[in-house]
């Protein structure tokens, strides 16, 4: 017997969940047996009979998802260390039900190398808690002037799918155009920060009567919209992959959606902030709620829920981004933009999407885990809990209710503008390459993580 060896009894397939909204009592159950890192039988529930040795977790009222993706965090290692490392990265990343995150390239060095990229998996790998696939700087030192190794990136070890220069914009006309030409070839994608520089130099907080009243310099919407039109095009010139962060604005949507309509290769994402939270946080002053970009309108928020509901919007993605006390526990102005996302991402999309009607558990599962996988073009993810696939998936309580507070927290950093919610539902347990990360409510100890990792490779 190993920690690989996992009967779970009696639990609802997200997959199988047809009805929307939270009430899935009428879906049967099913067992799922994981061993050597897959599910090696499915049977209908309490069919299947434990055997000696096996871990078995009694699930009824659960439901199980594949492994979540999240295709946009920051772990800030190597460079910033005093905000997040690969290790309490992925720690957070089990919390939240996650199997895999792609890192994003803004560290120091800048993961704009072969190097660089090959360093940050293997601290994943070596960590255990989550896959590490990471993102490739689409310019040398994200400094928007020449392209990075993109090429070497891509025929490392690491396998490089994903380039972005997040954080900042690749405003440059010419220089994105030959980024989606060089990605085209091995069928990758630019995930692009839309933001015209110039129009929001100094900005603090989304432009209009409030960023007015409150003497705070406006972020304006076509920032945004401007650079995802101009990248839609230079794609559909291209015919390659773009991929949008972190989009916000009822504009943005309806340029989406007119690129979808032309049959541009576009995708989009938006994080759990911008579908519950508004603009009206900036008047606290809190620099919790400072984010890049910002906090839009609630008809913008209203607009991100539809989009998500109708496909425009293709996943969630939590842009994770930690950062010390100092950086945050100061004035408005001097404050660092960005908050941790990841434990709370799944709460957030129960309280917004599901208890909203907006869609039904399976499309949600295509959210967080399908179809990010898809654009990430992660290898080895698992196309469904069934026979054969790997074990990478997540068991959510989807009941109840809980005030979201510090203990909910497994990184370095604590800006999480949720503090004092009350968020619905929680994950359970999580479960890597068939070995425990999360169980029950607590992280699975790190020394014997890393054994498992180190079994499972």
């Amino acid at each position: 017997m190993t920690n690989a060896d996992i009967l779970i009894r009696r639990v609802r397939l997200a997959a199988d969940v047809v009805e929307r909204g939270a009430e899935v009592a009428s879906v049967a159950p099913v067992d799922l047996r994981i061993s050597a890192g897959k599910i090696v039988d499915r049977a209908e529930g309490d069919s299947l009979v434990a055997r000696e040795g096996e871990r078995v977790i009694e699930a009824d009222g659960l439901i199980a998802m594949t492994g979540l993706v999240d295709l946009h965090t920051h772990l800030r290692e190597p460079g910033f260390e005093q905000s997040e490392t690969v290790l309490t990265g992925t720690r957070a990343a089990a919390a939240g039900g996650f199997t895999t995150v792609f890192a994003m390239a803004n560290t120091l060095p800048v993961q704009d190398t072969a190097g660089v990229v090959e360093q940050v998996q293997a601290l994943g790998d070596a960590a255990g808690y989550a896959t590490v696939r990471p993102i490739g700087a689409v310019t040398e030192d994200l400094a928007g002037e020449r392209l990075s190794e993109i090429g070497a990136m891509a025929q490392s070890r690491a396998e490089v799918r994903v380039f972005s220069d997040d954080g900042k914009c690749v405003h440059d006309s010419l220089l994105m155009r030959r980024a989606l030409e060089y990605v085209k070839t091995f069928d990758g994608v630019v995930a692009q920060h839309a933001q015209d520089p110039r129009l929001t130099e100094g900005a603090q907080m989304n432009e209009g009567a409030l960023s007015s009243e409150l003497g705070l310099k406006g972020w304006p919407a076509v920032a945004e919209e401007s650079i995802i039109a101009r990248d839609a095009l230079l794609a559909e010139h291209i015919g390659a992959r773009l991929h949008v962060c972190h989009l916000s604005t009822a504009g943005s949507v309806e340029v989406v959606r007119w690129a979808k309509a032309r049959g541009v290769q576009v995708t989009a994402e938006v994080t759990p902030h911008h579908l519950i939270l508004t603009e009206d946080l900036a008047r606290t002053y809190d620099p919790r709620y400072k984010v890049n970009p910002p906090l839009r309108r609630s008809e913008d928020v209203q607009a991100l829920r539809e989009a998500v509901a109708e496909g425009i919007i293709d996943i969630i993605a939590t842009d994770h981004a930690p950062h010390p006390a100092e950086s945050k526990e100061c004035e408005w102005d001097a404050a660092a933009f960005g908050m941790v996302g990841l434990e709370s991402a799944l709460p957030i999309a129960l309280l917004t999407l599901i208890r909203e009607q907006h869609v039904s558990w399976a499309q949600l599962e295509h959210l967080l885990s399908h179809k990010p996988a898809e654009i990430g073009r992660l290898q080895g993810h698992p196309a469904a809990l069934d026979v054969g696939q790997p074990a990478d998936l997540v068991l959510v309580d989807p009941n109840g209710e809980s005030t979201f507070a510090l203990p909910h927290l497994h990184g370095m950093s604590q800006n999480s503008p949720y503090l004092g919610m009350q968020l619905p539902g929680r994950v359970h347990t999580t479960i890597r390459h068939g070995y425990l990360t999360f169980d029950d409510g607590a992280l699975v100890e790190a020394a014997q993580v890393a054994r498992a990792a180190e079994a499972a490779r």
